[in-house]
């Protein structure tokens, strides 16, 4: 490969399978995905009433274990991840020492003195970096595993009879955060109750030589519940609708958590200092005292669609930045999700719109999330 040539993404352990199935790939952080096998709103809807199947071999995993596991993990990060006890998840970032977002995580506690983190694909090596760093002085191990796992999510309302139909583990005990081990229809899994759809489902750690065998099971036993596979292009959808933020659109380095809104995952009172503690302090004081740009939801009066950096306006003035935007299957309408002046993030505020090329398109200010599933 010369010089001027780009890496080839990489693929996954379920590539020659997506192919077979006539999904359309992309290049996304550096793999090649599924973006979608048919009909996106199809996929999506599937989600919403029956069920999904996904790959998301992506994902970065990444090892930490040790007697002090969990020193260096609340060292490293802005939560009591000390705190999470064995067979649970926490939601989580890792911020710089400015404070600024590296990555959110989902961090699973396997064992008392091993943890799983889960980085999105874009940052895995930047937070494997950072934790390698971060390690110095503690007695406790960084291991990169990102090749060590595959990862399948089965998610929407009939995901927990079809994952049942394959595996005697304790389902109806698995709280949502939560991960057991456990067999998946005679493959070895760590079975995870998490998602980023808004629905219940379901998180299935693997090794990659067993993957194949696996989708193939939850295809077979999902057939008769409606279950279908669902490539890249749904699960933004799903997410936008669920108000759940995305990696480089909601959340960056630019952003601490307060900013974003998500100061609730910081824990000041958490034993000993962490990366980013300082500023995030400041951090929060600056976000009472004058609070930030707010994230909420836009709803379209009209058919015109909002992206990613369109410029939110009122009164002719820009008072914010849409970050993701998309038609919404559920709503049936286009939404964003935009970080605007505090002044004008109430629901139902008067005059806001979006700017797409040139015409001031009126939106509806909502709260987020645009969809919540029924329990």
């Amino acid at each position: 490969m010369s010089s001027t040539e780009s890496p080839r993404p990489r693929r996954t352990a379920l590539d020659a399978l997506h192919r077979s199935l006539g999904a359309t790939m992309t290049d996304f952080a550096g793999w090649d995905m599924p973006l979608r096998y048919g009909s996106e709103r199809d996929e999506h809807l599937a989600v919403r009433t029956r069920a999904g199947l996904f790959d998301l071999s992506h994902m970065g995993e990444i090892t930490v274990t040790g007697p002090q596991a969990a020193a260096l993990l609340d060292h490293a990060l802005v939560g009591d991840i000390g705190a999470v006890k064995t067979g649970r998840a926490r939601y989580t970032m890792i911020c710089r020492a400015d404070g600024g977002i590296l990555d959110d995580l989902i961090v699973y506690r396997l064992a008392e003195h091993e943890y799983l983190v889960v980085a999105n694909a874009g940052n895995a090596q930047v937070v494997l970096d950072a934790l390698v760093e971060r390690s110095a002085g503690f007695d406790a191990q960084v291991r990169d595993d990102r090749d060590a796992y595959a990862l399948i999510a089965v998610q929407g309302p009939e995901s927990p009879g079809i994952l049942a139909s394959l595996t005697d583990a304790d389902l109806d005990g698995l709280k949502y955060y939560a991960g057991l081990p456990g067999t998946v229809a005679g493959v070895p899994a760590l079975i995870a109750r998490t998602g980023y759809t808004g629905e219940d489902g379901f998180e299935l750690f693997v090794a990659p030589g067993d993957a194949e065998k696996l989708w193939q099971a939850l295809t077979e036993a999902g057939a008769p519940a409606g279950l279908v596979p669902c490539g890249l292009s749904c699960r933004d959808t799903l997410r936008l609708e669920a108000g759940m933020p995305l990696y480089g659109h909601e959340l960056s380095t630019s952003l601490t958590p307060f900013d974003a809104g998500l100061g609730r995952v910081v824990k000041f009172g958490k034993e000993g200092d962490f990366v980013g503690r300082e500023a995030l302090l400041a951090a929060a004081g600056r976000a009472e005292q004058n609070p930030p740009r707010v994230l909420v939801g836009l709803v379209a009066e009209g058919r015109r669609v909002p992206r990613a950096g369109y410029p939110v306006v009122a009164g002719g003035a820009v008072i914010g930045e849409v970050t993701s935007g998309a038609p919404s299957p559920t709503l049936g309408r286009p939404i964003a999700m935009a970080y605007v002046d505090a002044v004008h993030a109430a629901p139902g505020t008067a005059g806001v719109g979006v700017d797409i090329r040139g015409t001031h398109e009126p939106y509806e200010v909502v709260a987020l999330p645009f969809y919540r599933r029924q329990k």
